[in-house]
């Protein structure tokens, strides 16, 4: 059985949780308010809909879904490189 991980070890792996997390949550915000922001200005029709409703509530909801499943993979890489990841 493998030893526990030292206090410097998982105080790395803690700023480097934080860092990605708020990378992601950066990216999150960009994507709730920047694309709803900008997509105003297109301003024509897609079935019936304007593009702007088609942008900011399809397309944001694609890229939350690609957020989380980086966010997961990143966080399991971080753990398996500071060993304290769970078996599979």
């Amino acid at each position: 059985m493998a030893s526990p991980p030292s206090d410097d070890v998982l105080r790395r792996r803690w700023r480097s949780c934080l860092r990605v997390t708020a990378l992601f949550t950066g990216i999150g915000f960009l994507v709730t308010f920047g694309v709803s922001f900008f997509a105003r200005e297109l301003s024509f029709s897609v079935f019936g809909w304007p593009f702007s409703f088609w942008v900011a509530s399809q397309g944001a909801l694609l890229v939350y879904l690609a957020l989380v499943w980086v966010y997961a993979r990143a966080m399991h890489r971080l753990d398996v490189r500071c060993g304290v990841a769970e078996d599979d």
